[in-house]
């Protein structure tokens, strides 16, 4: 018997997110972006959120949140870190 892997992008797509427009519940400090020297953002986030651009800035997109909230832990540079308001947010849904 075979067992079949699935990959990040595929796991994720199984979730619904509920994306809230209006109000980023996850907001970034560029300026303490820009001298942190460990970015560890790029390596703790599970959905690979955070990215660096060519220029090297940090790149985020809170739209597919998983919540988990391990850049809260591992991020000093964040303005603001909740979860989304009542009815945004992620639904997990398994396959």
């Amino acid at each position: 018997m075979t067992v079949q892997k699935q990959g990040t992008d595929e796991l994720l797509g199984l979730d619904k997110f509920t994306v809230d427009e209006e109000n980023a519940h996850i907001v970034l400090d560029k300026t303490a972006c820009a001298v942190c020297s460990d970015k560890p953002c790029l390596v703790v986030c599970p959905a690979g959120l955070y990215k660096l651009n060519d220029k090297g800035e940090v790149l985020f997109d809170y739209a597919g949140c998983l919540e988990c909230g391990t850049c809260r832990i591992m991020c000093h540079q964040l303005k603001q870190w909740k979860y989304p308001a009542g009815t945004f947010g992620v639904s997990f849904r398994f396959g």
